[in-house]
């Protein structure tokens, strides 16, 4: 059989989604959470994919002060991350006794490093509509959420501004409500992805779905676009997510894996150094369900009998640990983000990375294109 000339074969990264950011790759930089940094986000506008900064946990101020710096980085388009869901139930009424429970299994090795316990204080909320609103003010290129869907006036504010908004599913039944609430682009996220998983319609347990099930099952459920995300690290993730019915990635463990990211050297080299091959979903290192590396610190706050704080005050808890440990590096006590794909990372250059991700699918994506758009509904 001739073999088609290359004029024949669509181009990968001509998508919905490439086309709807504006940017020239449909690559999507994982938000990484407390982990972001502004220069990280830039590098990845800056090359043609979408740069994302995960917000959650900052101020509104602090979110203001983001985003000038990213602006001042990069013309290009970028993102910024919150969590809808910004507590958990029990967070405001959760006791001082509650608090000494839970500090019991981190207090010896607080202690070890050289720290002094902490002591209880009353859980002050940051609220979701505050830190949305300096991102609206901002008229940010795009917007993406997890753990739930904003209110309708905030979408239609997005919506009124051009501001594209990039919600996240865990199953197909998040999805389905996310496009009649008028999102703009679904990323069905994989149970392999690090960090949190970001269920809202059932408890995160219950929504466990991998990517391979997950993103075909999105894209046949809804006519937005949809992204993959979740164990996706290389080339070859890339091409297979695109064969199941994607028009973009999201990338996380990879780009965290990159000297630009905010994880410490020692987090970096046990995602490059193949000492991630284990990851695990923990409640102890925040509150909320999440992928890390396996190590002394997940294992122990995954034992049975140990109590965990709601959301977000197990997440401040566990930093009276962590930034002890981070100090005396000691990472064996340091939640380790990471996917289920960690180990195939091989990248401490975020440029680097998307080099060689947009040579290698450039090479071997033409007929997986051709024949999903083939089979795409017009």
């Amino acid at each position: 059989m001739q073999q088609q000339s290359d004029n024949s074969s669509p181009q990968w990264n001509k998508t919905r989604i490439s086309s709807g950011l504006g940017i020239q790759y449909p690559i999507i930089q994982g938000p990484l959470g407390g982990l972001s940094t502004q220069r990280l986000t830039a590098t990845v506008s800056n090359f043609g994919g979408l740069g994302s900064f995960g917000a959650h946990g900052l101020s509104p101020s602090a979110i203001k002060d983001v985003i000038a710096e990213i602006r001042a980085l990069t013309a290009k388009p970028f993102a910024i991350n919150l969590w809808v869901s910004m507590e958990d139930e029990g967070a405001r009424t959760s006791s001082s006794d509650a608090f000494a429970r839970c500090l019991a299994p981190l207090a010896g090795h607080i202690r070890a490093l050289g720290g002094a316990l902490p002591t209880y204080k009353p859980y002050t909320p940051i609220k979701f509509e505050d830190q949305v609103r300096v991102v609206l003010d901002a008229k940010v290129p795009a917007f993406s959420f997890i753990y739930g869907i904003p209110p309708k006036e905030i979408l239609d504010e997005c919506q009124a501004q051009g501001i594209l908004t990039i919600g996240a599913a865990t199953t197909p039944d998040e999805a389905i409500v996310l496009e009649q609430a008028g999102v703009d682009v679904i990323a069905a996220s994989g149970f392999e992805a690090g960090g949190h998983r970001g269920s809202f319609l059932r408890a995160a347990d219950e929504s466990l779905t991998g990517t391979f099930s997950l993103v075909p099952q999105v894209a046949d459920a809804v006519s937005v676009p949809v992204a993959a995300a979740g164990g996706i690290t290389d080339a070859r993730g890339i091409v297979a997510s695109f064969a199941l019915g994607a028009e973009g990635v999201q990338i996380g463990t990879a780009f965290l894996a990159c000297e630009e990211s905010g994880a410490i050297a020692a987090h970096r080299q046990a995602i490059l150094s193949g000492n991630a091959r284990r990851t695990g979903l923990t409640r102890g290192f925040t509150g909320r369900l999440a992928r890390g590396i396996h190590n002394q610190l997940l294992e122990e706050l995954n034992r049975p009998g140990v109590e965990i704080l709601p959301y977000p005050l197990q997440r401040s808890l566990v930093r009276n640990l962590s930034v002890l440990a981070n100090k005396a590096a000691k990472p064996e006590f340091l939640p380790l983000w990471a996917g289920q794909s960690a180990s195939l990372s091989r990248h401490n250059d975020a440029k680097a990375l998307l080099q060689t991700l947009v040579s290698e699918v450039s090479t071997i994506a033409g007929p997986v294109l051709r024949w999903n758009r083939e089979r795409r509904p017009t």
